[in-house]
C-alpha cells in the first residue's frame, strides 16, 4: 500500500509539473549559462558500484561539455557516506520519502541524468524505480533534458511499468545492454544501446591494494581469491507503515528492517535459501583452500553486504572481512584489483575488477552478471544464487579460474575495451540529445576521435587499449 502511496504522489508530481509548464511556470535553459544537470540516483549509501558509476558519468560528461559550461549535483542519501567523492559537484540531500523533495529539486535544474543502474525493475524496490521514473519524469514534463545512463530494465510490477511507459516517453535511455533495451522498447522509451560506466574508474595505486593484503595475512606471494557475496533474498524492500508501527511499539520486524518505514523481504524460506547460497559458498572456498595454495578474503562493496560475508567467515574459521564501511571507493577497488581471483555476487565488483585483469566469476540473481558473463564469453563462469548444486558448480568454476587463468584474463581484456569503445559511443549519444533539447548551447565543433568522449583515463587502460584495439 505504501508503495502505492508513493508511486500516485510522483505520478501526481509529474502531471502538476507537465501542468505548470503549459501554463508558463518553470524556466528553460538560456545561452549564456551554465547547464545545470541533476545527477539522480542510489548514492550516499557506501554501495561502492552506484558510486563508481556516477563518479565516472560526471568525469566523462563533463569532459565532452566543457566544465566551465556546466554546474552538477549529485543526490546522497548521507553526506557522511559520499564525503570525498563526485569532486566539483554540488551534493544535495536525498530523503527517504522523496516526492516533495523531487517536485522542488528537479525544476531547479536544465535536465535529469538518472544514473542507478538497475533503473527499471521491481527486483530491488518499486519504490527506487519510482524515485527513478519520477526524476526523468518532471524533468520531460518540463520539456527539459531527460536522460537515463547505463540504465538496465528487468521485471516491474504493472504499475511501475505504465509509469514507465508513460513518463519516459519523451527521454533517452541508454541501456547497458540489448536486453534492456528490447523490454523498455516495448514500453515506448526511446533507447540507445551503451554500457556502464565503471570501465575508466581510476582507484588508489597497487601498491595500496597489496599493503592492505599483507596487512592482513597475505604473504605476498600466495594467490588472492576474493569473494564478494550479498544477501540475494533480502529483496525487494517495500514500504511498509504497519510494520514501522510494530517495530515501534513492540520491536518486531528488527531483523527486516532496512530504514525508515522500508523492510527488507523476511521470512522461513528466505533465511533457508540464505542459509543454502551461504553454506554453498563456504564449503566451496574450504574445499577449493585444501586443494591450492591461495590466500582468501572476503569484501563487502555495499553496507549491506557485510552480514553475509561475517557468516561465510565464520563458516570458515575467521578470514578477513573488508568492507564498505571502512574502506572508500578508491581504496577498496585498489583491493580488489590486487587479488588474482574472484567470485561475486555484485556487478560492480567483477567490473571494477577486470581493468586489473582479475579472473573472475559470477553468482548471480538477476540480469546483470548473467549479461556481463554473456558479453565475456564466460557461461562456464555463471552459477545462479539459488543453484541446488551451487557447491560444486563454484568449486568447478574456481578451478577454472586457476587453471585458466591467463586465457580467462586475456578474454576480460577484450571486453574492457570493446566496452571503453562503447562507452564513447554514450557520449556521443549524450551530447547529440544535448543539442537536440538545447540548440544553442555551445558544444564541441570539429572532429573528435572515439578516445576523445572518454574522460582522462589511466596508463593502465591506454596499455590496454593499445594491446587489444
Amino acid at each position: 500500500m505504501m508503495d502505492l502511496v508513493l508511486e500516485t504522489w510522483v505520478a501526481s508530481s509529474i502531471e502538476g509539473a507537465k501542468l505548470g509548464w503549459m501554463l508558463g511556470a518553470g524556466k528553460p535553459w538560456q545561452p549564456g549559462e551554465k547547464l545545470k544537470l541533476l545527477f539522480a540516483g542510489y548514492n550516499g549509501a557506501r554501495n561502492m558500484g552506484s558510486d563508481v558509476r556516477v563518479e565516472e558519468m560526471l568525469r566523462q560528461i563533463r569532459h565532452i561539455l566543457g566544465n566551465e559550461k556546466v554546474a552538477f549535483s549529485v543526490m546522497s542519501q548521507n553526506f557522511k557516506f559520499s564525503d570525498g567523492y563526485f569532486d566539483g559537484t554540488q551534493q544535495v540531500h536525498l530523503p527517504d520519502i522523496f516526492p516533495p523533495f523531487l517536485a522542488n529539486e528537479v525544476p531547479k535544474h536544465h535536465g535529469v541524468v538518472a544514473c542507478e543502474g538497475s533503473m527499471f525493475k521491481s527486483k530491488f524496490a518499486n519504490a527506487l524505480a519510482t524515485m527513478m521514473i519520477g526524476s526523468l519524469g518532471l524533468a520531460a514534463a518540463q520539456n527539459k533534458l531527460s536522460i537515463g545512463y547505463g540504465a538496465e530494465a528487468g521485471h516491474m510490477d504493472p504499475l511501475i511499468a505504465k509509469m514507465c511507459a508513460r513518463y519516459c516517453r519523451q527521454s533517452l535511455i541508454i541501456t547497458r545492454n540489448e536486453e534492456s533495451r528490447t523490454l523498455l522498447r516495448e514500453l515506448g522509451v526511446p533507447t540507445e544501446l551503451g554500457t556502464d560506466t565503471a570501465w575508466t574508474f581510476e582507484p588508489r595505486p597497487a601498491e595500496y591494494g597489496q599493503a592492505i593484503l599483507r596487512k592482513v595475512g597475505w604473504d605476498g606471494t600466495s594467490p588472492v581469491l576474493v569473494v564478494c557475496p550479498i544477501n540475494p533474498f533480502e529483496w525487494p524492500v517495500k514500504a511498509s507503515v504497519a510494520k514501522f508501527a510494530l517495530r515501534g511499539l513492540t520491536g518486531a520486524y528488527q531483523d527486516s528492517h532496512y530504514r525508515s518505514v522500508y523492510f527488507h523481504n523476511s521470512g522461513p524460506a528466505a533465511h533457508r535459501a540464505l542459509e543454502h547460497y551461504l553454506s554453498s559458498i563456504a564449503n566451496a572456498v574450504s574445499a577449493f583452500r585444501k586443494q591450492n595454495s591461495v590466500f582468501v578474503i572476503l569484501v563487502a562493496t555495499e553496507r549491506l553486504d557485510a552480514r553475509p560475508a561475517r557468516r561465510i567467515s565464520e563458516k570458515l574459521g575467521g578470514i578477513p572481512v573488508l568492507t564498505s564501511d571502512e574502506y572508500n571507493m578508491y581504496e577498496l577497488v585498489s583491493i580488489l584489483r590486487a587479488c588474482h581471483m574472484m567470485v561475486s555476487s555484485r556487478y560492480h565488483g567483477i567490473v571494477t575488477s577486470m581493468p586489473g585483469l582479475v579472473a573472475s566469476a559470477g553468482i548471480t540473481m538477476d540480469e546483470r552478471i548473467r549479461n556481463l558473463m554473456r558479453d565475456r564469453g564466460h557461461e562456464d563462469l555463471l552459477m545462479n544464487v539459488d543453484d541446488p548444486d551451487l557447491e560444486p558448480r563454484l568449486l568447478a568454476a574456481m578451478d577454472k579460474l586457476c587453471r585458466e587463468r591467463e586465457a580467462i584474463a586475456d578474454a576480460i581484456a577484450r571486453t574492457v575495451v570493446r566496452n571503453l569503445k562503447v562507452m564513447a559511443r554514450m557520449g556521443i549519444f549524450f551530447e547529440e540529445e544535448v543539442q537536440r533539447r538545447y540548440p544553442e548551447f555551445p558544444t564541441r565543433r570539429g572532429e573528435w576521435s572515439w578516445e576523445d568522449y572518454l574522460p582522462t583515463i589511466s596508463p593502465g587502460l591506454r596499455q590496454l587499449m593499445e594491446a587489444y584495439a
